[in-house]
């Protein structure tokens, strides 16, 4: 990240970055907005359930850095972190995620740094998210910032267990029972079959009623030819 924010005052400093990052979060998500939107108008489908978006504060920051090693600076938060703005997007199903992302990756100011997969990949935990880290410039007087924006794709399915797991995550600090863990994984295989039962009943759904239109429209031609 370039143009970083210079001034002898720390606090006028802190303040400056965490302007940065609050903007690149504000532009991030009206791009979302934007796609979403623009999938209702065209194809009469909204592929987004919820976005949500969060500052890491200033505490989480500074643990971060200490648990990876670092020195507690500015310099090294903005050098080492990738998650102090984060968004999350919450669409219908798995198939929405990896479009969604795609057409994210595909917009001309965003550039992805680097990508997870966790749900071709799930965590031994059974976690499953679609994890992408872009930039964006954020255009200030003095020139362009390009700015970090983690972005955490997934299913309404996933992301209830996820807050469940995190949950129970945050009670036992990170030791919860071995039984405990055990059950979460099994939840996470019970979700992921919900998610693929839910997306194929809404294929079947979906092709109904195209069929459906089909015939009307059959019909109508019929009764014209006819009259």
């Amino acid at each position: 990240m370039s143009n970083i924010p210079k001034s002898d005052d720390q606090v006028d400093q802190w303040r400056s970055v965490m302007f940065l990052y609050d903007s690149a979060l504000k532009k991030v998500n009206t791009k979302i907005e934007i796609l979403n939107n623009e999938f209702v108008n065209r194809y009469d489908y909204n592929p987004i359930e919820h976005i949500k978006s969060r500052l890491k504060t200033a505490d989480s920051i500074v643990k971060k850095l200490k648990k990876d090693g670092h020195d507690v600076t500015i310099e090294n938060m903005m050098e080492y972190l990738s998650d102090i703005a984060g968004i999350r997007i919450i669409c219908s199903f798995t198939s929405d995620i990896y479009q969604i992302a795609e057409m994210i990756a595909h917009q001309a100011d965003v550039t992805v740094l680097h990508v997870k997969d966790y749900i071709k990949n799930p965590k031994p935990n059974g976690y499953k998210s679609y994890h992408m880290v872009v930039t964006v410039p954020v255009y200030l007087s003095d020139g362009p910032v390009e700015t970090k924006v983690e972005v955490q794709i997934r299913s309404v399915a996933m992301d209830f267990w996820a807050s469940l797991e995190h949950k129970i995550a945050y009670k036992f600090e990170g030791n919860a029972p071995e039984n405990l863990l055990k059950e979460l994984k099994a939840c996470a295989d019970i979700v992921d079959m919900l998610d693929a039962k839910m997306f194929s009943l809404n294929e079947a759904i979906t092709a109904y009623a195209a069929e459906q239109r089909r015939q009307e429209e059959q019909a109508a031609k019929t009764e014209e030819e006819f009259s």
